[in-house]
Protein backbone atom coordinates (compact mmCIF):
# COMPACT_ATOMS: atom_id res chain seq x y z
CA UNK A 1 0.00 0.00 0.00
CA UNK A 2 1.46 3.64 -0.97
CA UNK A 3 2.13 5.65 2.37
CA UNK A 4 1.98 9.67 2.50
CA UNK A 5 4.94 9.08 4.25
CA UNK A 6 6.83 7.30 1.11
CA UNK A 7 5.35 10.31 -1.11
CA UNK A 8 6.62 13.13 1.30
CA UNK A 9 10.36 11.16 1.74
CA UNK A 10 10.09 10.79 -2.40
CA UNK A 11 9.21 14.47 -2.74
CA UNK A 12 11.43 15.96 -0.20
CA UNK A 13 15.01 13.90 -2.01
CA UNK A 14 13.82 15.51 -4.91
CA UNK A 15 13.56 19.16 -3.71
CA UNK A 16 16.44 18.65 -1.56
CA UNK A 17 18.57 16.86 -4.26
CA UNK A 18 19.62 13.96 -1.58
CA UNK A 19 18.63 11.68 0.98
CA UNK A 20 20.71 13.34 3.19
CA UNK A 21 19.18 17.00 2.56
CA UNK A 22 15.61 15.74 3.13
CA UNK A 23 16.53 13.56 5.82
CA UNK A 24 17.83 17.02 7.61
CA UNK A 25 14.50 18.56 6.19
CA UNK A 26 12.26 16.36 7.77
CA UNK A 27 13.83 15.47 10.95
CA UNK A 28 14.31 11.91 10.43
CA UNK A 29 17.37 9.71 10.43
CA UNK A 30 18.96 9.26 6.51
CA UNK A 31 18.18 5.39 6.66
CA UNK A 32 14.33 6.06 7.77
CA UNK A 33 14.38 8.09 4.82
CA UNK A 34 15.88 5.65 2.33
CA UNK A 35 13.50 3.14 3.74
CA UNK A 36 10.15 5.07 3.01
CA UNK A 37 11.29 5.87 -0.33
CA UNK A 38 11.83 2.47 -0.57
CA UNK A 39 8.64 1.06 0.41
CA UNK A 40 6.97 3.52 -1.78
CA UNK A 41 9.17 2.08 -4.94
CA UNK A 42 8.03 -1.41 -4.13
CA UNK A 43 4.24 -0.42 -3.69
CA UNK A 44 4.29 1.64 -7.04
CA UNK A 45 6.19 -1.68 -8.78
CA UNK A 46 8.47 1.16 -10.01
CA UNK A 47 12.11 2.53 -9.38
CA UNK A 48 11.35 6.79 -8.96
CA UNK A 49 15.25 7.64 -8.07
CA UNK A 50 18.58 6.47 -9.69
CA UNK A 51 20.78 5.95 -7.09
CA UNK A 52 24.61 6.89 -8.13
CA UNK A 53 27.85 7.59 -5.78
CA UNK A 54 27.60 10.98 -6.49
CA UNK A 55 24.12 12.14 -7.38
CA UNK A 56 20.61 10.92 -7.02
CA UNK A 57 17.91 11.42 -10.78
CA UNK A 58 14.64 10.87 -11.42
CA UNK A 59 14.07 8.01 -13.70
CA UNK A 60 11.15 8.47 -16.47
CA UNK A 61 8.79 7.06 -13.96
CA UNK A 62 9.87 9.52 -11.22
CA UNK A 63 9.40 12.42 -13.01
CA UNK A 64 5.79 10.95 -14.06
CA UNK A 65 5.37 10.17 -10.57
CA UNK A 66 6.51 13.99 -9.19
CA UNK A 67 3.91 16.17 -10.27
CA UNK A 68 0.98 13.67 -9.26
CA UNK A 69 3.07 12.99 -5.60
CA UNK A 70 3.09 17.05 -5.22
CA UNK A 71 -0.37 16.91 -6.18
CA UNK A 72 -1.50 13.93 -3.58
CA UNK A 73 -0.17 15.88 -0.70
CA UNK A 74 -1.35 18.95 -1.11
CA UNK A 75 -4.82 17.43 -1.61
CA UNK A 76 -4.18 15.99 1.38
CA UNK A 77 -2.63 18.71 3.40
CA UNK A 78 -6.03 21.05 1.95
CA UNK A 79 -8.11 17.85 3.34
CA UNK A 80 -6.89 17.93 6.86
CA UNK A 81 -7.67 22.14 6.38
CA UNK A 82 -10.93 21.61 5.32
CA UNK A 83 -11.61 19.34 8.40
CA UNK A 84 -9.65 21.85 10.84
CA UNK A 85 -12.22 24.43 9.62
CA UNK A 86 -15.18 22.58 10.09
CA UNK A 87 -14.14 22.84 13.53
CA UNK A 88 -13.79 26.38 13.51
CA UNK A 89 -9.84 26.28 13.01
CA UNK A 90 -8.37 27.41 9.61
CA UNK A 91 -4.95 25.91 8.83
CA UNK A 92 -2.79 24.27 6.23
CA UNK A 93 -0.44 26.08 3.01
CA UNK A 94 -1.76 28.45 0.92
CA UNK A 95 -0.14 29.39 -1.72
CA UNK A 96 -0.08 32.68 -3.43
CA UNK A 97 0.55 35.03 -6.66
CA UNK A 98 0.38 38.33 -6.49
CA UNK A 99 2.16 41.58 -8.84
CA UNK A 100 5.70 42.91 -7.48
CA UNK A 101 5.23 46.18 -7.37
CA UNK A 102 1.73 45.98 -5.41
CA UNK A 103 2.99 43.04 -2.87
CA UNK A 104 5.83 45.33 -1.55
CA UNK A 105 3.42 48.40 -1.34
CA UNK A 106 0.56 46.99 0.35
CA UNK A 107 0.36 43.38 0.30
CA UNK A 108 2.60 42.33 3.17
CA UNK A 109 1.46 43.91 6.30
CA UNK A 110 -2.29 43.20 5.02
CA UNK A 111 -0.73 39.51 4.83
CA UNK A 112 0.88 39.46 8.44
CA UNK A 113 -3.08 40.70 10.00
CA UNK A 114 -4.37 38.12 8.23
CA UNK A 115 -1.60 35.77 9.69
CA UNK A 116 -1.99 36.98 13.36
CA UNK A 117 -5.75 36.40 12.48
CA UNK A 118 -5.30 32.69 11.50
CA UNK A 119 -1.98 31.47 12.85
CA UNK A 120 -2.32 28.21 11.59
CA UNK A 121 -2.18 28.63 8.01
CA UNK A 122 1.26 28.57 6.23
CA UNK A 123 1.34 31.18 3.74
CA UNK A 124 3.53 31.33 0.54
CA UNK A 125 3.96 34.05 -1.14
CA UNK A 126 5.17 34.78 -5.15
CA UNK A 127 5.45 38.36 -6.34
CA UNK A 128 6.20 38.01 -10.37
CA UNK A 129 4.41 40.62 -12.73
CA UNK A 130 4.40 38.17 -14.92
CA UNK A 131 0.79 36.72 -16.37
CA UNK A 132 0.14 33.38 -14.09
CA UNK A 133 -2.69 30.97 -13.92
CA UNK A 134 -4.39 29.80 -11.10
CA UNK A 135 -5.94 27.19 -12.56
CA UNK A 136 -2.50 25.87 -13.94
CA UNK A 137 0.38 27.02 -12.22
CA UNK A 138 -0.32 25.76 -8.76
CA UNK A 139 -0.97 28.24 -7.05
CA UNK A 140 -4.14 28.38 -4.63
CA UNK A 141 -4.86 31.93 -5.91
CA UNK A 142 -3.85 34.88 -7.89
CA UNK A 143 -3.96 38.97 -6.94
CA UNK A 144 -3.88 40.94 -10.25
CA UNK A 145 -4.36 44.19 -11.92
CA UNK A 146 -7.60 43.53 -13.51
CA UNK A 147 -10.87 40.82 -14.06
CA UNK A 148 -9.63 37.80 -15.83
CA UNK A 149 -12.32 36.02 -18.63
CA UNK A 150 -12.00 32.65 -17.65
CA UNK A 151 -14.44 30.45 -16.50
CA UNK A 152 -12.70 27.95 -15.24
CA UNK A 153 -11.91 30.67 -12.31
CA UNK A 154 -13.79 32.85 -9.91
CA UNK A 155 -12.46 36.10 -9.41
CA UNK A 156 -13.28 38.45 -6.42
CA UNK A 157 -12.55 42.39 -6.83
CA UNK A 158 -10.78 43.40 -3.76
CA UNK A 159 -10.64 46.65 -4.47
CA UNK A 160 -10.57 49.85 -6.51
CA UNK A 161 -8.02 52.75 -7.53
CA UNK A 162 -7.96 55.98 -9.93
CA UNK A 163 -5.27 55.90 -11.76
CA UNK A 164 -3.75 59.27 -12.04
CA UNK A 165 -1.42 61.65 -14.54
CA UNK A 166 1.61 62.61 -12.25
CA UNK A 167 4.66 64.81 -12.65
CA UNK A 168 7.32 66.35 -10.33
CA UNK A 169 7.21 70.00 -9.21
CA UNK A 170 10.54 70.21 -11.09
CA UNK A 171 9.23 68.66 -14.34
CA UNK A 172 6.27 70.99 -14.08
CA UNK A 173 8.40 74.17 -13.93
CA UNK A 174 10.57 73.25 -17.09
CA UNK A 175 7.36 72.44 -19.18
CA UNK A 176 3.91 74.24 -19.34
CA UNK A 177 1.79 71.77 -17.15
CA UNK A 178 -0.91 69.90 -19.45
CA UNK A 179 -4.41 71.08 -20.05
CA UNK A 180 -5.79 68.95 -22.43
CA UNK A 181 -5.60 65.85 -23.70
CA UNK A 182 -4.06 67.26 -26.34
CA UNK A 183 -1.36 68.84 -24.89
CA UNK A 184 0.07 65.41 -23.70
CA UNK A 185 0.98 64.66 -27.20
CA UNK A 186 3.56 67.59 -26.48
CA UNK A 187 5.14 65.91 -23.37
CA UNK A 188 7.03 62.76 -22.73
CA UNK A 189 5.64 59.91 -21.14
CA UNK A 190 6.60 57.49 -18.61
CA UNK A 191 4.96 54.24 -20.38
CA UNK A 192 3.99 50.59 -19.05
CA UNK A 193 5.74 48.60 -21.54
CA UNK A 194 2.98 45.50 -20.90
CA UNK A 195 -0.40 47.41 -22.10
CA UNK A 196 0.16 48.44 -25.51
CA UNK A 197 -3.16 51.30 -24.99
CA UNK A 198 -1.85 52.04 -21.75
CA UNK A 199 -3.00 55.66 -21.89
CA UNK A 200 -6.83 55.42 -22.24
CA UNK A 201 -9.18 58.60 -21.07
CA UNK A 202 -12.84 58.62 -20.77
CA UNK A 203 -14.54 61.55 -22.89
CA UNK A 204 -17.77 62.41 -24.15
CA UNK A 205 -17.60 60.78 -26.95
CA UNK A 206 -15.58 57.40 -25.73
CA UNK A 207 -12.87 56.19 -24.75
CA UNK A 208 -9.66 58.74 -25.97
CA UNK A 209 -6.19 56.90 -26.64
CA UNK A 210 -3.11 59.54 -26.14
CA UNK A 211 0.41 58.37 -27.21
CA UNK A 212 2.99 60.91 -25.62
CA UNK A 213 6.52 60.66 -26.80
CA UNK A 214 8.43 58.22 -25.06
CA UNK A 215 10.83 58.76 -22.31
CA UNK A 216 10.84 55.21 -20.69
CA UNK A 217 9.23 52.22 -21.19
CA UNK A 218 8.88 49.49 -17.88
CA UNK A 219 7.19 47.09 -17.00
CA UNK A 220 7.38 48.24 -12.99
CA UNK A 221 4.90 50.56 -11.30
CA UNK A 222 8.03 51.51 -8.55
CA UNK A 223 10.55 52.18 -11.59
CA UNK A 224 7.90 54.64 -13.10
CA UNK A 225 7.29 56.26 -10.15
CA UNK A 226 10.65 56.92 -9.20
CA UNK A 227 10.98 58.31 -13.03
CA UNK A 228 8.46 60.42 -12.56
CA UNK A 229 9.97 61.49 -9.04
CA UNK A 230 13.44 62.19 -10.74
CA UNK A 231 11.02 64.81 -13.38
CA UNK A 232 11.83 62.60 -16.45
CA UNK A 233 8.62 62.66 -17.72
CA UNK A 234 4.01 62.41 -16.74
CA UNK A 235 3.18 58.92 -15.55
CA UNK A 236 0.02 57.54 -15.17
CA UNK A 237 -0.48 55.67 -12.55
CA UNK A 238 -2.75 53.95 -9.93
CA UNK A 239 -3.09 55.71 -6.97
CA UNK A 240 -2.08 52.88 -4.90
CA UNK A 241 1.77 53.77 -5.84
CA UNK A 242 1.75 57.60 -5.67
CA UNK A 243 -0.95 58.34 -2.52
CA UNK A 244 1.94 59.14 -0.99
CA UNK A 245 3.87 60.71 -2.58
CA UNK A 246 0.96 63.29 -3.81
CA UNK A 247 0.46 64.05 0.20
CA UNK A 248 3.98 64.64 0.44
CA UNK A 249 4.10 66.97 -2.41
CA UNK A 250 6.64 64.69 -4.37
CA UNK A 251 4.25 64.43 -7.16
CA UNK A 252 1.77 67.06 -8.67
CA UNK A 253 -1.80 65.31 -9.93
CA UNK A 254 -2.62 66.55 -13.48
CA UNK A 255 -6.37 67.91 -14.68
CA UNK A 256 -6.55 67.38 -18.33
CA UNK A 257 -10.25 67.47 -18.29
CA UNK A 258 -10.75 63.61 -18.21
CA UNK A 259 -10.57 60.67 -16.18
CA UNK A 260 -7.83 57.91 -16.88
CA UNK A 261 -9.36 54.18 -17.23
CA UNK A 262 -9.06 52.82 -13.33
CA UNK A 263 -7.49 50.17 -12.19
CA UNK A 264 -8.95 47.28 -10.01
CA UNK A 265 -7.43 44.82 -7.75
CA UNK A 266 -9.03 41.13 -7.86
CA UNK A 267 -8.25 37.73 -6.52
CA UNK A 268 -8.95 34.85 -8.64
CA UNK A 269 -9.19 31.03 -8.13
CA UNK A 270 -10.31 27.23 -9.34
CA UNK A 271 -13.85 27.34 -8.68
CA UNK A 272 -13.42 23.59 -7.46
CA UNK A 273 -10.66 24.48 -5.05
CA UNK A 274 -10.00 22.34 -1.99
CA UNK A 275 -9.12 25.19 0.37
CA UNK A 276 -12.05 27.56 -1.00
CA UNK A 277 -12.58 28.49 2.74
CA UNK A 278 -9.31 29.98 3.60
CA UNK A 279 -9.62 31.52 0.76
CA UNK A 280 -12.59 33.14 1.24
CA UNK A 281 -11.29 34.16 5.03
CA UNK A 282 -8.37 36.11 3.20
CA UNK A 283 -10.70 38.04 1.10
CA UNK A 284 -12.61 39.15 3.46
CA UNK A 285 -9.49 39.87 5.53
CA UNK A 286 -7.82 41.62 2.57
CA UNK A 287 -11.25 44.04 2.32
CA UNK A 288 -10.91 44.92 5.82
CA UNK A 289 -7.20 45.73 5.76
CA UNK A 290 -7.38 47.59 2.28
CA UNK A 291 -10.40 49.36 2.97
CA UNK A 292 -13.83 50.63 0.95
CA UNK A 293 -12.47 53.01 -0.13
CA UNK A 294 -9.39 51.60 0.13
CA UNK A 295 -6.68 54.03 2.20
CA UNK A 296 -4.61 54.68 -1.12
CA UNK A 297 -7.93 56.27 -2.73
CA UNK A 298 -8.57 59.01 -0.37
CA UNK A 299 -6.98 61.44 -2.09
CA UNK A 300 -8.38 64.60 -3.62
CA UNK A 301 -9.84 64.29 -7.11
CA UNK A 302 -7.35 66.68 -9.36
Amino acid sequence: MMKLTGILSFLAIVEAGSVRGASKRLGLATSVVSERLAELEKALGARLIQRTTRKLSLTESGRSFFPRARRIMREADEAAAELAARSGTLAGPLRLSAPVSFGALHLGSALCKFLVEHPEIDISLELNDRFVDAAADGFDAVLRHGAVGDTRLIAKRLAVSRRLLVASPDYLERHNPPGSLADLAHHRGILYSNRESDWRFSTINGWSVVRPTPALRVNNGMIMKDAALAGIGIALLPTFFVHDSITGGALVPLNVGAQAEGAELFITYSRDHGALTKIIALVESLRRSFGDPPYWERLPVP
